[in-house]
């Protein structure tokens, strides 16, 4: 079942998944946020997200930032189901660079809270965001998780660039979650790339997911020349990703929309 409303707009946690561990969050004022909600049945995602600048070139591609998040619920106030997966394709207008940046591998980040894998892999860090979680173990009541997400450059996997995603709870127990996600060149109309992210059990599945937000925008200079990870081009007026959530027994769709203008 699928149902979209309101405008539909590019969810800018997407592009890396922006999803990825995250899913929802806030912006600063200075941020123009969007908002888009899916809806199946009792389950419910609230999204917002953008991209700066909004002006870019036509035909090159510029750097950009992307920000936003998302907020699952449930129309019954229950817990929502437990998230298995994050899929995106998105627009071939755009590109992620990563020569002279540095790489972080998964072995690096094993058993690191966020501060000793930010400390471990400081200068392959290309975003940053927060994650909150509800745990709820038998006879107990429910217990409130967060931490903050750290988004690395991974090594290459078949020639592809990959990220990945760092978590780490200290309730009920300390646990750290490390997600790769390969970012896969594909040809299929306006979609380039494609980004799966796997998302582990929490706490052998009494944990739920239920809001996260995040930002990816690394600059760096290499051998004398200005890099940007996240760049685009407005080529059509318009960046757009085709986004899929996969819940137990649930699986949500929707096509996210974000308009551009033509640097002059």
């Amino acid at each position: 079942m699928k149902r979209i409303f309101g405008k539909r707009k590019l969810l800018s946690v997407s592009l890396l998944g922006l999803a990825l561990l995250a899913l929802v969050g806030t912006a600063s004022a200075v941020k123009k946020v969007e908002r888009v909600e899916l809806r199946a049945g009792d389950l419910l995602i609230v999204g917002h997200g953008g991209f700066r600048p909004e002006t870019l070139p036509k035909h090159q591609d510029a750097p950009i930032e992307i920000y936003g998040g998302g907020k699952l619920s449930t129309i019954s106030g229950d817990l929502p189901p437990i998230l298995k997966s994050i899929t995106f394709e998105f627009d071939r207008h755009g590109s992620v660079e990563t020569e002279g940046l540095a790489v972080c591998t998964k072995g690096q980040l094993i058993a690191t809270d966020v501060p000793a894998a930010r400390r471990a892999c400081g200068d392959a860090i290309v975003g940053r965001g927060a994650a909150s979680a509800t745990v709820v173990l038998p006879e107990q009541a429910p217990i409130s998780a967060s931490s903050g997400i750290t988004f690395f450059n991974g090594p290459k996997k078949g020639g592809d660039d990959t990220i990945i995603a760092h978590a780490h709870l200290d309730v009920p127990a300390p646990t750290t979650i490390v997600v790769p996600i390969v970012i896969e060149k594909i040809h299929k109309g306006i979609y380039g790339y494609r980004t799966e992210a796997k998302i582990p059990k929490l706490v052998n599945g009494y944990g739920r997911w239920i809001s996260g937000s995040v930002t990816i925008g690394r600059k760096w200079t290499f051998k004398g020349k200005k890099h940007s990870y996240v760049n685009a081009r407005c080529e059509t007026g318009r960046l757009q990703a085709r986004g899929e959530f996969s819940f137990e027994g649930t699986l949500l769709k929707g096509t996210f929309f974000r308009p551009c203008k033509v640097l002059k």
